[in-house]
């Protein structure tokens, strides 16, 4: 072989920089392609600097009202979250979320209205749920607070249940509520954590005052009432009336007497709750004695336990007006002097503001 043709062999230090060198020079060029491809798609697709892009949105329910949260959820724009709620054969309740949370701004919506103990386990397993899932924050938004109605010692020996719900909540994981039409507003005080206090007035004002009823006062069923029957009568621009009454015991009363000029006027009664109903119906007796023309009545929270629908069905009540802080019994549903007002919009506007980091307090009104 000539000399010519004899393949040059470089010394083994000098051939190995050479392959160093290659290699550098492609790891360089490989990561300058990268960073350009990063850099085209963040071009192709720029933020819109909107809050609720920037920052994961879910909504969950439990069992209790599934309803209403579809309907919230219609209402803000978002699906409701996919979860998985069994029972064991003794009753135990097996609860997963099936999708990440991670970071995200949960809202859970779920009355503890009937089985209220059972909706209640319910919403705290929900919650430790999310918070063991890494929730960012936990809005536990509940349109009718159970036990709302043991606020205060009034006899000996007794609970404050309210408080110890409310303990309950936050130690479960809650970071915020968002409650309608508490039965004490000092309720609010229980919670070591924001509470956002909403009223469903808007959505029955809005009602009676298209129904434009002939000469009407507005009427509250007890003392403790009074207040809420005050501002409702001075959003319909109407006269206030009271009635005296005293409960002898759980879910018995007996009305005293009426405070206010009722006689030939429609009056409507206003309260937060029926539960039993037997306080609605002797306050429409005493009106209706005390000369009033016609009775209507509207409330927020329909409980309507026990002998409540056939008492309504059987007295001389023009018309009942509830939200669905409750979803309706088959047997209420049935009866026609029931009407029902969805609070969707409500709900989902304050949790759009609360999510959004805005102002709330324009629907407190």
């Amino acid at each position: 072989m000539n000399q010519k043709d004899t393949p040059a062999v470089l010394p083994p230090d000098l051939a190995r920089d050479d392959e160093m060198n290659a290699n550098s020079d492609l790891a360089q060029a490989t990561l300058s392609a990268a960073s350009a491809s990063a850099k085209a798609g963040t071009e192709r697709k720029p933020r819109t600097g909107r809050l609720s892009e920037a920052k994961r949105f879910k909504i969950f329910s439990g069992l209790a009202n599934r309803g209403l949260a579809e309907e919230v959820c219609r209402f803000v724009g978002v699906p409701l979250g996919e979860t998985k709620m069994q029972r064991f054969s003794d009753g135990e309740i097996y609860f997963q979320l099936l999708e990440n949370v991670r970071g995200a701004d949960v809202f859970v919506i779920q009355p503890t209205c009937f089985p209220v103990d059972e909706h209640l386990v319910e919403l705290l397993i929900m919650m430790d749920a999310l918070k063991r899932a890494s929730a960012a924050r936990i809005t536990v938004v509940i349109p009718y607070y159970g036990y709302a109605r043991q606020d205060r010692k009034d006899r000996p020996r007794v609970a404050i249940s309210s408080k110890l719900v409310a303990d309950l909540l936050t130690t479960a994981g809650a970071n915020r509520a968002l409650l309608v039409d508490l039965h004490a507003a000092q309720i609010q005080g229980f919670f070591n954590i924001p509470v956002d206090h909403l009223f469903a007035s808007p959505v029955l004002v809005g009602y009676f005052r298209d129904l434009n009823l002939p000469d009407l006062t507005v009427v509250s069923p007890d003392a403790g009432g009074v207040e809420r029957a005050r501002f409702f009568a001075k959003k319909l621009d109407v006269p206030l009336a009271i009635v005296d009454k005293r409960r002898t015991d759980i879910n018995v009363t007996e009305v005293m007497n009426v405070i206010g000029d009722v006689r030939g006027r429609t009056c409507l009664i206003l309260d937060d709750i029926i539960d039993t109903a037997g306080t609605l119906v002797k306050t429409v007796d005493a009106l209706l004695a005390q000369g009033a023309a016609k009775v209507y009545a509207c409330a927020s929270h329909p409980v309507l336990s026990g002998p409540a629908v056939e008492r309504i069905a059987n007295s001389r009540l023009e018309q009942l007006v509830v939200t669905n802080t409750i979803p309706l019994r088959e047997e209420a549903q049935k009866v026609e002097k029931i009407k029902v007002l969805s609070i969707a919009g409500l709900l989902g506007r304050a949790i759009e503001s609360i999510h959004m980091e805005t102002s709330v307090s324009t629907l407190f009104n």
